[in-house]
């Protein structure tokens, strides 16, 4: 049993959260401490509760964010700071980052920016974009510059809670007496597995000698993922992390440091860190390499607890050891390097923070002394095959060279011979990787260069200015509603809801192929797992199967595709047993990609098309014609809270309750009462909050509440997914191919545009069309395009079904607006950004869809972005930098933005809320929107507040519920606030309409003393209130544009953000905070959808990124260095309440300036190799692609194979 686990099921701390279980996104963080009887003092450590053996905490004192403070009680600093700099939004996160930091303070006090950016390694949020987080934990830091604060106004820190060391939680004195004595071998007896802590270096290896296939597990975070996700089982574990010979630091002389194999990353880094303090540096070399490369490695809590031991066999050789079994490893000796001798190490991620490597390596070389000589050189690269490579051709060859151009050459030629990869090699990215085996000896080639001549020098690390430019608001930036709660774990979400004394826990049988039909379905071994109570197939549901599992003699449609359901006593019973049933199938062809789908002609209908004047005709008018197309890839979710239902069947009538996360309560409610074959009005769908939702929540969600319902109809059944199955099951954002004709003038102005847009539908064609209409409503993005035509094609492929996410297609369509753009810039030698001006749009310009631009500001977004982001002095200082350097790049772009704002299904463009007025004067506030972090209820608040004259702290909203506010539409399209804040607003309007006689009555009367003469009177104190809007095809439209700056190593691929500027249109602002939260957090995410999160697919359909460890999301690290976001003034919007503009989805956009400015950085790469010209670069613009793009000496020796000879790894889909 995990540590998260206990702390939830057993003891029901609900504040730690679940949301990997692999220890990769930190929601689980919680502090352990203990006396450590080898370093003689207390540590206190963050760890992930979710790979935390319980019986690993022999002795331990375990201190959660339900411990250090309350809001009834006191708040703690740490959960005050996050939660009124305004670093909590959904806050499934909170509890983690509280947790890291927290455990920082309580071992530095006083800590610096590097410290706290370090502590955050391994926490992961998709709400916030990090900054406000940083900038509220700055106030910790011993040095902090006021100056550099965007939140002047949005906070006051002078009036934070004060640090107070001294008013911690001391740990247990009869823990550290039970600490101090001798330690005794324990034994622990599980379900499946006897887990051993020896005492001594003898009784290890006794133990190993009578249990040789036993694992050796200290900090279990290899063997638990192992276990959890990859089915294996070991049944027996010996735990040897308090043998003293396994924790050990020796310092010998003349050799090296030598560390016991129990020792942990984070010991192992402070010893380091302090002999590179003392020691001469020609003897540190290794160490400083070392230091480096554990910056890089997992997060702060992974390394808390991993021990060399683990890791230096893991990396050595991949999950192989050359140890026999009744053998241990003892520990590792990291030497002494000397005179003549460097050595460096490398790491190429895909996201530089927390990230399994592409390519690792190792360099060292010696030279005969006072020479350029070679007398020795090892290199050894990771990445290039299961076990760690040495190129022994190459090392004997370059032997007696010189260290100068030739041997370069010599080097790259004989390790492209011999550092080769089948094309078809797991990972994939061939010649990507084998290019960088020749790209990073290139960078050692450069840095032995510089040590030859001078002594090397290193960079200090630039803390970046992340200043965010406040304006005029007309709201206040009020925190979040339920920020406080988040901070200090109160918030309750769906699975912190206490478990029900019958009640049981559900797991997915889902389809391991991609298209088959099913011939058998056995479970005969899953009936033998303990605790295991029944099956739910399709024969079991009472009502409609539309939403449910798959008949029993029907095909999957996809790898993934829910076959049943498990239903046991606890969740890891139904797992296991769902793990075990063998379902036997007849496979059939799957259609996998887009290309697959073009090819085979499999289409959903109808085609959408939308055209405006006339294409042929202005083809013919163009100076120039070009043709391209881009790839836009998949998103996943990833909200931090994962899917999640709990169904309570009431017992008569056939009455069920359901709390759910989703979006979409209305429609929940709808179709789990066609499942269970009853009326709408027996069923009521409660959402109190969601962790997250982006969309993912707004209709797959219902595929997992129908199959819990069906299943709860005795008992009540809840069923949370792991992380792994949510990302199986309820598919992402739609993968789209853009294909464009572009008629344009040699002055850069464009005549016509055709474009077509494919969208990988899946396996469903649920929300695709709407998608794909709204990718085709965005297909000019903000530019005046006389001759347009625009179609769009939704690809029936065998993967789960693709869905709604931030943007809905808007951003794939103006993805590949941009694209053209980007070429026609570069046919015509004009600089982008005046070909991008040239063609915006006026006021009172007509779109595609013959609707006028009114109140249009993208004129105004402009030339702020540009006097803000000082374009022109930046644009000028780029070109100078790469002038000046030959293998790092600069780039630089602005990108507008308009997104329409209304649902385009004009039938869903309505809301009501119900509004009761209580004699004691408080206000309980209902509406059909739900809160995912957003902060959609906080401003709901401040709406009524304003409407009913009365502070916000008298009005309440528990939750959303269909017994309330009934026929909802999903919160989703960015409508919600204007939607739900006008019902609200009539809600509102019609109580103040009855009160009005009492006001005029008694003009100097308080708020109660008119509620309680209303109430006296007989008036009622309750109202509806309901909104709709025009029947056009926006209400209106969000207008902003963005610049950013990005760097590239054109070696490796590499990249990172300066510099961005954001204006953004928000009409005038109801709550600046959480407006400036959503422009940050809906630009990281999409800073992710266009430059590093990348779903892989094998040719058989599978999902190969199934979880933090493969799917890499944005992490703290990712931030531009500068950020700056302007919310423009004197914009009102006379279509929505009080003047205000909705912005969930329209920044996403904004990060394709990141995208762009690469490509213009690769540009400039290009140019130094005689490359010109327009060139493709698909998205998301990983190190891979930005490496392959930048074609250079070292790519052609590293040609990829031809498509076609070989079956890939992954396929593009």
């Amino acid at each position: 049993m995990t540590l998260l686990t206990y702390l939830r099921r057993k003891l029901g701390l609900t504040g730690t959260k679940l949301g990997c279980a692999e220890g990769g996104c930190g929601a689980c963080t919680v502090m352990i401490s203990k006396f450590h009887p080898h370093l003689k003092c207390i540590v206190h450590h963050a760890v992930n509760a979710c790979l935390a053996p319980v019986c690993s905490l022999h002795h331990c004192a375990v201190i959660t964010v339900d411990g250090i403070g309350t809001v009834a009680s006191r708040l703690h600093p740490v959960q005050e700071r996050i939660a009124k700099a305004h670093g909590s939004q959904c806050g499934f996160c909170t509890p983690g980052m509280v947790m890291s930091m927290y455990t920082l303070l309580r071992n530095n006090p006083e800590p610096s920016m590097v410290d706290i950016e370090e502590a955050f390694q391994g926490n992961l949020c998709r709400c916030t974009g990090y900054r406000p987080i940083l900038e509220g934990y700055k106030t910790f830091a011993k040095v902090l510059d006021f100056g550099l604060w965007y939140c002047a106004l949005m906070y006051d820190p002078s009036k934070f809670i004060p640090l107070d060391p001294t008013q911690e939680v001391i740990f247990p004195p009869e823990l550290l007496n039970l600490g101090k004595q001798p330690p005794r071998q324990m034994k622990f007896k599980g379900e499946r597995v006897l887990w051993i802590q020896p005492s001594t270096l003898t009784e290890l290896l006794d133990l190993k000698s009578h249990y040789p296939e036993s694992k050796l597990v200290v900090g279990n975070t290899e063997v638990g993922i192992e276990m959890k996700f990859k089915n294996l089982l070991y049944p027996v574990i010996l735990a040897p992390a308090y043998i003293s010979e396994l924790n050990s630091t020796i310092f010998p002389s003349n050799t090296g440091i030598v560390f016991g194999a129990a020792c942990t990353l984070t010991l192992l880094g402070e010893v380091l860190r302090d002999a590179v303090a003392k020691l001469p540096t020609y003897q540190t070399e290794v160490f400083k390499a070392i230091l480096e490369q554990l910056r890089w490695f997992a997060g702060k809590q992974i390394r808390n607890v991993a021990v060399c031991l683990e890791q230096t066999i893991i990396k050595y050789c991949y999950r192989k050891t050359a140890l026999k079994p009744e053998e241990i490893l003892l520990s590792i000796e990291i030497p002494y390097t000397k005179k003549g001798q460097y050595f460096s190490a490398f790491k190429q991620s895909p996201r530089q923070e927390d990230d399994i490597a592409i390519v690792t390596c190792g360099m060292n070389v010696v030279f005969k002394e006072g020479s350029n000589i070679v007398e020795k050189i090892l290199l050894s690269f990771g990445g290039m095959a299961p076990t760690t490579v040495i190129p022994k051709t190459t090392c004997k060859k370059l032997i007696g060279s010189a260290w100068n151009e030739k041997l370069l050459e010599d080097a790259c030629a004989s390790l492209a011979e011999e550092m080769v990869l089948p094309p078809s090699a797991p990972g994939g990215m061939v010649p990507y990787r084998r290019t960088l085996t020749l790209s990073l000896f290139f960078k050692f080639y450069l840095t032995v260069k510089h040590y030859l001549a001078v002594d090397l020098q290193h960079e200090v690390p630039h803390e970046g200015n992340k200043n965010v430019i406040s304006e005029d608001f007309v709201g206040r930036p009020i925190m979040h509603l339920s920020a406080l709660k988040q901070a200090t774990g109160e918030a309750v979400y769906c699975d912190d809801i206490p478990c029900y004394e019958n009640e049981l826990h559900l797991a997915l049988i889902t389809s391991t192929k991609a298209h088959a039909h099913i011939l058998s379905i056995d479970t005969g071994e899953a009936m033998t797992v303990p605790g295991v109570v029944a099956f739910v197939f399709a024969k079991d549901i009472p009502g409609s199967n539309i939403t449910g599992p798959a008949f029993y003699d029907e095909s999957v449609t996809c790898v993934g595709h829910i076959v049943g359901a498990v239903v046991a006593d606890t969740q890891a019973h139904a797992q296991r047993a769902a793990k075990v049933v063998k379902i036997t199938y007849d496979e059939l062809k799957p259609i996998i990609s887009i290309q697959d789908a073009i090819d085979s002609q499999s289409f959903y209908q109808p085609v959408r098309t939308m055209k405006k004047g006339d294409t042929a005709q202005g083809f013919k008018d163009s100076d120039h014609i070009l043709e391209g197309e881009i790839h836009i890839g998949g998103q996943e979710h990833f909200y931090l809270e994962t899917n999640c239902t709990v169904a309570v069947p009431k017992g008569e009538d056939g009455e069920m309750e359901l709390f759910v996360s989703t979006q979409t309560a209305s429609k929940t409610q709808a179709l789990v009462a066609k499942a269970l074959g009853v009326p709408a009005n027996r069923i009521v769908c409660r959402v109190k909050r969601m962790g997250g939702g982006f969309g993912g929540k707004e209709s797959r969600s219902i595929i997992l509440s129908t199959v819990v319902a069906v299943a709860a109809m005795k008992r009540p059944v809840r069923c949370m997914l792991d992380r792994d199955e949510d990302m199986l099951v309820t598919g992402g954002r739609h993968p789209f191919l853009g294909r464009y004709k572009v008629g344009y003038m040699t002055s850069g102005k464009i005549i016509a545009l055709d474009v077509t847009f494919y969208a990988n539908a899946g396996n469903s064609k649920d929300l695709s069309f709407s998608i794909v209409e709204r990718a085709l409503f965005h297909m000019e993005n903000s530019y005046n395009i006389p001759h347009v035509c625009g179609t769009g094609y939704m690809c029936k492929t065998n993967l789960p079904s693709n869905t709604a996410f931030r943007g809905f297609g808007g951003p794939q369509g103006m993805m590949v607006a941009e694209s053209w753009m980007s070429d026609v810039a570069l046919a015509c030698g004009i600089p982008s950004y005046e070909v991008r001006r040239m063609n915006l749009y006026n006021e009172g310009d007509l779109t595609p869809f013959n609707q006028r631009l009114e109140q249009f500001t993208i004129g105004k977004c402009w030339e702020e972005c540009l006097d803000i982001s000082n374009y022109m002095k930046r644009q000028g200082a780029v070109e100078e930098f790469n002038r000046q350097h030959r293998w790092t790049k600069r780039g630089l772009s602005i990108i507008p933005t308009k997104f329409g704002i209304s649902f385009t299904s004009v039938f869903l463009n309505q809301a009501g809320a119900l509004v009761h007025i209580y004699t004691d004067g408080s206000v309980l506030l209902t509406h059909g929107g739900t809160e995912m972090g957003q902060g959609l209820h906080t401003k709901m608040v401040q709406v009524a507040s304003r409407a009913l004259g009365i502070p916000c702290s008298k009005i309440f909203i528990s939750e959303t519920s269909t017994n309330t506010v009934a026929n909802t539409s999903p919160t989703a399209a960015s409508a919600s606030s204007d939607l739900n804040g006008m019902a609200v607003y009539n809600a509102c309007q019609t109580l103040l309409q009855r009160l009005e006689p009492y006001k005029v009555k008694n003009p100097k009367g308080s708020w109660e003393d008119w509620v309680n003469a209303a109430y006296f009177d007989r008036v009622n104190l309750s109202a509806n209130g309901f909104y709709n809007n025009s029947g056009r095809a926006f209400n209106y439209f969000s207008y902003g544009v963005s610049c950013s700056e990005v760097e590239i190593d054109c070696l490796t691929g590499r990249q990172k953000t300066l510099h961005t500027t954001i204006v953004m249109d928000v009409g005038k602002s109801l709550n600046p905070a959480i407006d400036i939260g959503q422009v940050e957090g809906a630009f990281m995410q999409g800073l992710g959808l266009f430059t590093l999160e990348e779903l892989h697919y094998s040719p058989q359909g599978s999902l190969l990124t199934r979880g933090p460890g493969m799917y890499k999301i944005p992490a703290f690290g990712d931030i531009p260095v500068e950020l700056q976001v302007s919310l423009l003034r004197d914009s009102p919007n006379d279509k929505a309440i009080f003047s205000s503009k909705v912005l969930g989805e329209p920044p996403l956009f904004m990060a394709a300036s990141v995208f762009y400015a690469i490509k213009d950085a690769i540009t400039a790469a290009r140019s130094e190799s005689g490359l010109s010209g327009p060139f493709r670069l698909d998205s998301p613009a990983t190190s891979e692609r930005i490496r392959n793009a930048c074609e250079d000496r070292f790519t052609k020796l590293c040609p990829p194979a031809e498509p076609g000879t070989y079956t890939p790894w992954a396929v593009r889909v």
